[in-house]
């Protein structure tokens, strides 16, 4: 599978402290990767070096579609088409569903006027094609304030999507949702990849990640830990596996046996 990016070697020290250590990461072309580890495991710096926010040390590399990546930026990120999703949602609240679309790249006329007629149809396209929003009570002029916390995230993922991003990173999207919520917003992610798009689905909740991803990432204390395929393992065996990083900070170690014989 070719890679949509790729991270080769990657490091970030902070005086002492070393936050990611020789990281070799890649996300492939319509695949949705899931990046697993506790806090403090380095999943913030990695998503940072991502999106141009810091540079990796000397030595590490980016590559974007196979061509490499000098002293990526966030102008620079956004350009090529790394869109990120906060688990706040980053949404104005106060505002209404089309003004959160458009938010920041609003459409203009020729004589640079807002085309406010245009972002209201452009919204409840939207709407209806990718949001799911069918009932009458909902349209462009809705506050945001009012939609459920999957809704929110549902309206972040689709103004990525709108605005041609090619790999969607969601930070913890699922944070603080109910069951119904978190269903609305793995269907969301499923969309995604239904648009041949590319995501990072960053969680601590296993369970979340599993069911919408193609394969996982584990990263731990600043390494990568290990990484799979969904299909070599049932949510079973991964979550013994998360137990063996959790004490060895590997995946390849074998867990010691139960048998006071060591068989």
């Amino acid at each position: 599978m070719d890679s949509v990016l790729e991270l080769r070697d990657v490091s970030k020290t902070f005086g002492e402290v070393a936050a990611l250590r020789h990281v070799n990461f890649h996300v492939g072309n319509n695949e949705i990767v899931g990046l697993l580890g506790d806090n403090g495991a380095g999943k913030s710096t990695l998503v940072k070096i991502i999106t141009g926010y810091h540079h990796p040390d000397p030595g590490g590399e980016i590559y974007w579609k196979g061509q490499k990546v000098d002293k990526l930026t966030v102008p620079k990120a956004r350009e090529l088409g790394i869109e990120i999703v906060y688990q706040e949602r980053a949404l104005a609240d106060q505002q209404s569903l089309w003004r959160n679309i458009f938010m920041g790249r609003e459409l203009v006329n020729r004589g640079g006027v807002l085309n406010v007629k245009g972002m209201k149809s452009e919204t409840a396209k939207l709407m209806n094609t990718v949001m799911g929003f069918t009932s009458s009570a909902v349209t462009p002029e809705s506050v945001v304030q009012t939609f459920s916390g999957g809704e929110r995230q549902g309206v972040a993922i689709t103004r990525a999507l709108y605005f041609k991003a090619e790999l969607v990173i969601l930070d913890e999207p699922t944070m603080g949702l109910s069951l119904t919520e978190t269903k609305k917003c793995l269907d969301f992610v499923d969309g995604i990849k239904a648009a041949g798009k590319s995501a990072i689905f960053i969680d601590h909740n296993v369970f979340h990640v599993y069911p919408v991803v193609d394969r996982l990432v584990v990263l731990d204390r600043g390494t990568i830990a290990g990484q799979f395929m969904k299909n070599e393992l049932t949510l079973d065996q991964l979550v013994d596996r998360l137990y063996m990083v959790a004490r060895t900070g590997s995946l390849d170690e074998q867990k010691p046996s139960d048998s006071p014989n060591g068989e």
